[in-house]
């Protein structure tokens, strides 16, 4: 369970973080219908990376009962509660900001396309909060 979590984790939720990044460059160079792409695939491996969420309870339940583990334990609980808004922030902000912006782009190459700085702030925030689980995920506090 502890591999599919870790596998899914880092196949899955690393691109969730990093494909809006190569939006950005897409969006910069005009190209609306990569931009369109990026945020179809951004939206398919958010969705996809609740399987990492899954596979997580699984490797919780199934930990030694020395380790006393539990959703309320607080670097789980914080785990969850930073992967929940980074989830959020791609699938309701950027995503759609992506959509807008390559719609608003109509294909023209621009140093700073519309809605580039909202995609780019609400990304880095998000991969910032994915990279604090990742953290709290072998840190273990």
């Amino acid at each position: 369970m502890t591999i599919l979590h870790v596998g899914t984790a880092v196949f899955i939720v690393g691109p969730m973080a990093i494909l809006p990044m190569t939006g950005l460059r897409a969006l910069r160079s005009g190209n609306a219908g990569q931009v369109h792409t990026l945020a179809r695939s951004t939206a398919v491996f958010s969705w996809l990376s609740l399987l990492t969420f899954i596979f997580g309870f699984g490797a919780m339940s199934l930990a030694p009962e020395q380790y006393n583990l539990s959703m309320t334990t607080p670097w789980i609980l914080w785990s969850i509660i930073l992967y929940a808004i980074a989830f959020l922030l791609n699938v309701f902000f950027v995503v759609p900001q992506m959509n807008k912006a390559a719609e608003a782009s109509g294909g023209e190459k621009a140093a700073k396309p519309a809605g580039y700085g909202a995609i780019a702030a609400s990304n880095g925030i998000s991969a910032l909060l994915l990279v604090v689980v990742v953290v709290l995920m072998i840190w273990k506090p």
